[in-house]
């Protein structure tokens, strides 16, 4: 059985790329910044560490990182850092369509992407659907 989701952990987080910092449910006129820089409409971060919140060795971490910066195939915008007390996940910012993203995000056993749009609030948009309690 699949345990549930850090979503404590995932609010907590400051998800950085290129300077621009998003924090769930906040807007940020940088990240808006960063996003006309590069033209684009819609993003998103995205990791392949630690899937489904287990902690790995950071060789394997190092590995699954460059396979997922190989997968995402020109949409990568910046680089960047997700930290909160305690921990810190590296990840990239992709350009594209959530839905998109959020496959992408599957394949690398991601619970979750952070996305990100012009004007809006960053949101937590689950690429694997969390276990129901109960």
């Amino acid at each position: 059985m699949r345990r549930a989701p850090p979503l404590r952990a995932f609010r907590a987080t400051a998800y950085e790329a290129a300077g621009a910092v998003a924090r769930i449910g906040r807007r940020s006129a940088a990240v808006d910044a960063l996003l006309a820089r590069h033209g684009v409409a819609q993003a998103g971060f995205i990791t392949a560490w630690n899937p489904l919140s287990r902690r790995m060795p950071q060789g394997w971490n190092h590995r699954m990182q460059a396979r997922l910066h190989q997968s995402a195939r020109g949409r990568l915008l910046a680089e960047g850092w997700g930290r909160a007390k305690g921990w810190a996940e590296h990840h990239l910012l992709l350009e594209g369509d959530p839905r998109r993203l959020a496959a992408l995000a599957r394949r690398f056993r991601q619970w979750a992407i952070v996305t990100v749009a012009p004007r809006q609030p960053a949101r937590l948009r689950w690429a694997v659907q969390p276990p129901r309690a109960g």
